[in-house]
This record gives C-alpha cells, structure tokens and sequence, in this order.
C-alpha cells in the first residue's frame, strides 16, 4: 500500500443507524479518488438485544463487556454475521467493494486470551473477561491484496489464533491496532456521539482537540464516563504507539468524514499526543 489508508471504525449502532447511507457514500467517493479506506465494525446494541432475547444477562464493566461461551456465540452470530452483512449491503449500495472479515479469516485478526486485569472504573480486584481477545497481529498482506484491488475490508471485531479459538475484541481496540499495523493517514472512530463532550446532553459542548493531558484530566474529573473511558485510554495508547492522531466522530451527514480527515477537529474531536 503505497498511500496509508483511512481506518474507520464504526459502531453497530452506526451500521443500523440513519447516518449509515452518508457514511457509505463517502467512503465509495475517497476509494473512488484513490483513497484505501479499511472499516472495522462493534455490533454491541445488536448482541446486547440478542442477548436479552435469548434470556441472557449481558455483564458490562466499565464499558467493556465480559464474554462467557453463550456471549461468544452470541457475537459471532451477531458481528461476524447480521451486522457485517448489514454494513457490507450498504457499502455495495453505495457503489464501494466491500468483502467482509473476520479474525478467523486467515488471521485477518489475530488475537490471544486477555489474562484477568484491572481496568479503570472496574474496582481495584482484576477482572476476567472470558473469551475476550487482545490482538496479537494484523495479517497486513491480505488486506494490502485486496485494498490494492479496490475492495473495502469490513472487518468485524472477532480475532481468532492458530489453533481456531475465536476471541470477542473491542472494536476501537481492533482500529487501533489495524491502523497502526497499516501506517493509517487517519484514524475514524465514528459512534453515536459528535465527539467528546464537556457535557453529553449538550451535543453543541464538543471538545475539538483534546491532548493525553487533557484526557487525563477529563477522565479524573468524570467529565468522561462509561464507555468513552476505554475509548480515550485505548486511543491514546494507540498514538503513543504510532498512530498520527485519532478522530471521534459520530451523526456525520454526507461530506464530513472526508471533511474531518482533511480538517481535524472540524467535524468531531481529534485525540493527539500533546
């Protein structure tokens, strides 16, 4: 891959949600233009709402869900299954190639066990998430085969490792370490959310450019809470490991996901080192 590509995350939410044409349609338009574009997607609204069905508790701790036998089944029918044949429709809709993947397909993701640890907003005791994953590698010749051919990768957050085990992995885990692995122009982490807000009633209280310092802070003084902490301290780890500089964006209408890569912090929040 001669040009870095756009990593874009996407949240199930954002897959079955209203704002899922526009985002199609501009990521058709910058692969069009020449730009690679590789889409990694949650699927957590779905699988909680199966769940239920089914007659199970979802467990989540600090905005991270704990994946026993009957969860994993749970996503891999859900994210590995509906929602990547949802996003993949429309990608196709929008005149985009897309081929879904998942960490089992060679590897495309591949993960191992996490051991128990202690996360922020979890209690001082380490935790065990079950089958949750965390990636060991990205098989960047397989995507470069099909990003060099003009195909969309749409990869759920499934890793998986040489022996077959199937790990469930956070999405923004599984971007950040895709568009690490890649040397990504930019990283998308596109949610339900407009960005990081001072106040998350107030849509208009967008933050544009937040520094690890100032996450920091926002994080210890609860301005940032449940499932954006992870968000934050994972995206930060990322830059940290490379990653130029991480976008959180959400309710993008057509134009702005180009817009946000071209002009950081003009659409959503852009997350730097300092």
């Amino acid at each position: 891959m001669s040009k870095g590509p756009v990593v874009l995350k996407l949240g199930g939410e954002v897959v079955t949600g209203p704002h899922m044409a526009a985002i199609a349609a501009d990521v058709a338009e910058m692969r069009a233009n020449g730009q690679p574009v590789v889409v990694v997607h949650g699927g957590g609204p779905q699988a909680t709402l199966l769940q239920k069905k089914l007659g199970q508790t979802p467990q989540i701790v600090a905005g991270r869900r704990i994946t026993d036998r009957d969860t994993l089944e749970v996503m891999k029918m859900v994210v590995a299954g509906k929602v990547n044949v949802d996003l993949c429709s429309a990608l196709l809709a929008a005149g985009a190639k897309p081929v879904g993947l998942h960490g089992a397909s060679s590897l495309a993701v591949a993960a191992k066990k996490r051991p128990p640890k202690v996360v922020a907003g979890g209690g001082p005791d380490p935790i065990d998430f079950g089958h949750v994953g965390d990636v060991a590698s990205v098989n960047q010749d397989l995507i470069a085969l099909l990003v060099g051919a003009g195909y969309v990768p749409a990869i759920a957050c499934l890793g998986a490792d040489a022996e077959g085990n199937v790990y469930n992995i956070n999405a923004d885990i599984v971007a950040n370490k895709m568009a690490i692995a890649l040397d990504a122009q930019a990283l998308l982490l596109v949610s339900d959310v407009p960005g990081v807000l001072r106040d998350v009633a107030d849509p208009s209280s967008r933050i544009p450019r937040m520094t690890l310092a100032d996450g920091k802070k926002a994080i210890a003084d609860g301005v940032v809470t449940k499932g954006m902490i992870p968000k934050l301290e994972e995206s930060f780890e990322a830059i940290g490991q490379g990653v130029r500089a991480v976008h959180i964006v959400g309710r993008l209408e057509r134009g702005q996901l180009a817009r946000e890569v071209a002009e950081p912090g003009s659409v959503g929040t852009v997350l730097v080192a300092g």
